[in-house]
């Protein structure tokens, strides 16, 4: 994708609310220095969220985006990308713009997606470098987790549409044992295999009263030889 810097000034994005901004990052956009945006507002409610204070949608946003866009504009030369996490980005009628108006700084672009989207997300996906989805669990297990009927048939929709794009991309799984064993991760593990998914990271969920980690070796191994590229994440 071209990212060479436009000539005009970067377009505004109308609506993006922002719950804040990580400067630099070097985690968040496989091999690359980034900046990370926040963007508010979830329809979901995961009871181990990692970032509560982004659910409510209808909170004012702390960071104006012509302030983002003034540091990113600040940033040119020492960024490589921009990271629009969350919250879900997909929810804002303002990312494809925000999208457009980082590219035309000459940096890249990457999103962090709960897939809950998948019309709005094949929609951006041309304007975007890389995409990490967050895949929860296999489908029928999503309502219990999200308190969102008909979740989980919708991200995998989004699984779907991210596999059909060819955009560079990770699955991710964040695993809270209380919620589903050790033998529903394997199936899992297997679906999203037989899906098409290459790159697949697990993290372990650092909730307060998660359940102990129950991953054995042999458990890992056989996960690992499912992926040509797997990633095991613990704290």
């Amino acid at each position: 994708m071209n990212t060479e810097p436009d000539s005009e000034s970067p377009a505004p994005a109308p609506g993006l609310r922002l719950g804040g901004l990580t400067p630099l990052t070097t985690i968040d956009f496989p091999g690359r220095l980034a900046a990370v945006l926040y963007c508010q507002g979830c329809p979901w409610r995961c009871g181990y969220c990692h970032n509560p204070e982004l659910l409510e949608a209808t909170k004012p946003p702390s960071l104006p985006w012509a302030q983002a866009l003034a540091f990113l504009e600040s940033r040119r030369g020492l960024l490589d990308g921009v990271v629009f996490s969350g919250g879900e980005p997909t929810l804002q009628a303002g990312l494809g713009a925000a999208l457009n108006a980082v590219r035309s700084l000459g940096l890249q672009t990457a999103l962090h997606t709960g897939g809950m989207y998948p019309e709005r997300l094949a929609a951006v996906l041309p304007q975007l470098d890389w995409v990490g989805l967050d895949i929860k669990a296999l489908p029928q297990r999503y309502n219990a987790i999200t308190a969102t009927p008909g979740s989980g048939a919708r991200a995998w929709a989004g699984l779907d549409v991210l596999l059909a794009q060819g955009t560079d991309h990770e699955c991710r799984t964040t695993w809270h044992a209380g919620l589903f064993g050790v033998d529903e991760l394997l199936d899992l593990a297997q679906a999203l295999a037989a899906r098409g998914v290459r790159r697949w990271a697990l993290q372990e969920c650092r909730t307060p009263g998660a359940p102990a980690w129950a991953l054995t070796d042999a458990h890992r191994q056989q996960l690992a030889a499912w992926f040509p590229s797997f990633t095991l994440r613990r704290a």
